[in-house]
């Protein structure tokens, strides 16, 4: 099976369309539907069912999933391992990190990075969703959560604290909320549940119960300035929440602490750009 068809075919087979494989692959539908006719000739058997709600694998196609599965594997083992015997300090790094993460420690200390390894590229990636590593969606990634991937290398960078805020003038119009009462009578911006369940029904260990959502946002820059805006109340990082002017923290004696991890494929350990940008974002936080 020729590793260039069979890539086109395991996008058919994820997107269940011509034109799905198309855009994931940022090639023409035409192109993908020869591919696709040429590999079902190679092979001597149909792969997909034709339906008008897509296209849909036979037997054939689902064994031939597998195996393209197991090629596209080796192939990112491949380029993994290429990239883990590089020494050279250029080229490009994919980091992946939220937006609150990158404004706050990142930018800086890639300004720094890129003083001393001008040639080094970043590609910065911000997203509250996980990004797939082993997939190579990203070479680093900055988060809250420790990967149990066994080809995965965590490095503990800090442990940060979350507090609920309001705006001055939020807080000058509404009061201040009772503790335990599900902060009744007062407005809250919160993430929604794909984004964070948790955070989705409380606030700080605050359940949000007897409170009236203003708004759902998708990224910590987005909830920053909401509150700022003053929509309500909300769950901010206290580094983020405690410099911000216009802002007032509810509750100080209470906060909930949370872990940053910076996470990268073994394989790329020893790639001396990827190595550069990990020991940087690492002493970014060793000194904040």
């Amino acid at each position: 099976m020729d590793w260039d068809n069979a890539r086109i075919f395991l996008a058919i087979h994820r997107a269940g369309t011509l034109r799905g494989a198309a855009e994931r692959l940022e090639i023409d539908q035409a192109t993908v539907g020869r591919r696709l006719a040429a590999l079902e000739q190679s092979l001597g058997a149909r792969l997909f069912l034709r339906t008008p709600s897509g296209y849909v694998p036979t037997p054939a196609g689902e064994l031939a999933a597998t195996a393209a599965t197991q090629m596209e594997q080796g192939a990112e083992q491949l380029q993994r391992q290429m990239q883990g015997i590089d020494e050279r300090l250029c080229g490009v790094v994919r980091l992946a990190a939220t937006d609150l993460t990158a404004r706050y420690f990142l930018l800086p200390a890639l300004q720094r990075l890129r003083e001393q390894h001008p040639e080094i590229r970043v590609i910065l990636s911000t997203s509250t969703q996980i990004t797939n590593l082993t997939k190579r969606e990203a070479d680093i990634a900055v988060r809250t959560v420790r990967p149990d991937a066994p080809d995965l290398i965590a490095r503990h960078l800090k442990r940060l604290h979350t507090a609920i805020y309001a705006s001055k003038s939020y807080v000058k119009k509404r009061g201040l909320p009772e503790p335990g009462t599900g902060l009744k009578g007062h407005d809250v911006v919160i993430y929604p549940r794909s984004v964070s369940p948790q955070k989705s029904e409380q606030v700080c260990g605050e359940s949000i119960a007897n409170a009236r959502v203003a708004m759902e946002v998708s990224t910590g820059l987005v909830m920053f300035d909401a509150l700022l805006a003053g929509f309500g109340l909300g769950e901010l990082p206290t580094h983020v929440g405690d410099t911000a002017a216009g802002l007032v923290r509810i509750w100080p004696q209470r906060e909930s602490p949370y872990d940053m991890w910076l996470v990268l494929h073994s394989d790329l350990n020893r790639t001396a750009r990827v190595r550069a940008v990990a020991d940087t974002i690492i002493a970014a936080y060793e000194t904040a």
